[in-house]
C-alpha cells in the first residue's frame, strides 16, 4: 500500500461527498486506502458514506471524541508507507498528491509535507504553513502587526507572511488540513499526543518531528482547496472555540512555558482566558 488516506468526520455530509470524489484524481496510480472515522454524526454523514462509498473502511464512533484520538484510531490502522491526514471540506487537485509524494520520496529527510491550501476564491490559506508560536509571533498576528508588516521577520513568525507563497520552504510548522507524513516518522515519535482533544496537535507533532530531525517542506507546486469551517467545527462553535484555546494553552505550556518567567506565563494565561471569552461572545452575538 502505497498510501493511507485518514480523514474524521462531524456532520460533514455537505462536504466529504467532494471530498471523497476528489481523491481519485489526486493519487494517480497509487495505491490507496481511504479510512474514515466519524464522530457520531447526527446528519446523514454514515449514510452517505455506507451507501457510495463501499470500499472505505469507516470506523462509528458513539460520542464525539474531538479530532486527536478518532485520528489517531485511522493512523494506526494504516496499511501506507505514507500517511495523509485530511479534512473533509477540502477538494484535491489533479495529481496532487501523488506528486507531493514523488517530491518527499525524492527528499529523504522530509518526514512531512504539505500543499498549497488554497480558500475558496483562490488566495492562499496562510495556516497551511507556519512558524512555532511563540508569544511574539502569536500576540504580532492577532494585533495585526503580521499584516501591516508583511514583510518583516519581526512580526511574521506565526505565518510567515514574509515568505514567498510560489515557492517552495522548509518551516517549522504546517496544518494537519491536509498533512503528509512518512510512516517513518510515526514509527520513530508516536502518533498524535491525546492530550490535544482537538487543535495545535498537528503544531505539537511538528515540533516533535522536527527535534527528531525530520524537514517539514511547504510544496505550493500542488494545491487543495479547502472550504473553511464546513466540517465538524461549525456544528458546535462554542466547543470548538473553547478547544481552541485549552489545546493552545496546553502546547504552550509543553514546549515554551519554561524558557518565559513566572510573571510572564501568568500573563499570558489571562491574555488566553480574555480571548477565549471575547471569541465566545462575538459567537453568541453573530450566530
Amino acid at each position: 500500500m502505497d498510501l493511507s488516506i485518514c480523514i474524521v468526520t462531524l456532520n460533514a455530509k455537505r462536504v466529504i461527498q467532494n471530498c471523497l470524489n476528489s481523491i481519485p484524481s489526486a493519487v494517480g496510480n497509487l495505491r490507496y486506502e481511504i479510512i474514515i472515522v466519524d464522530n457520531n454524526s447526527r446528519d446523514t454523514t454514515i449514510a452517505l458514506i455506507n451507501n457510495h462509498y463501499l470500499k472505505t473502511t469507516l470506523i462509528q464512533n458513539t460520542t464525539n471524541d474531538g479530532y486527536t484520538k478518532p485520528m489517531n484510531q485511522a493512523l494506526s490502522l494504516a496499511k501506507g508507507k505514507w500517511l495523509l491526514q485530511l479534512n473533509p471540506d477540502i477538494v484535491l487537485s489533479k495529481n496532487s498528491l501523488i506528486g507531493l509524494m514523488n517530491y518527499a520520496i525524492n527528499h529523504p529527510k522530509v518526514g512531512l509535507c504539505e500543499p498549497k491550501i488554497l480558500h475558496e476564491n483562490g488566495e492562499l490559506q496562510k495556516s497551511t504553513r507556519r512558524g512555532l508560536a511563540r508569544p511574539q509571533a502569536v500576540m504580532s498576528y492577532f494585533l495585526g502587526l503580521s499584516k501591516l508588516f508583511p514583510n518583516d521577520q519581526r512580526f511574521t513568525g506565526y505565518q510567515l507572511n514574509h515568505l514567498d507563497e510560489n515557492e517552495i520552504h522548509i518551516v517549522q510548522g504546517i496544518s494537519g488540513t491536509c498533512m503528509l507524513t512518512r510512516r517513518a516518522v510515526f514509527d520513530e515519535i508516536g502518533y498524535l499526543d491525546e492530550t490535544f482533544f482537538a487543535y495545535q496537535e498537528d503544531s505539537d507533532f511538528c515540533i516533535r518531528a522536527e527535534n527528531a530531525g525530520w524537514e517539514i517542506h511547504y510544496n505550493p507546486q500542488f494545491t487543495a482547496t479547502h472550504f473553511t469551517g464546513q466540517g465538524g467545527s461549525k456544528s458546535v462553535a462554542y466547543l470548538a472555540n473553547f478547544e481552541w484555546h485549552r489545546s493552545y494553552y496546553k502546547y504552550y505550556k509543553k514546549h515554551f512555558s519554561s524558557d518565559y518567567s513566572f510573571l510572564f506565563n501568568g500573563f499570558y494565561y489571562s491574555l488566553m482566558i480574555f480571548k477565549c471569552i471575547f471569541a465566545s461572545v462575538k459567537i453568541a452575538i453573530t450566530h
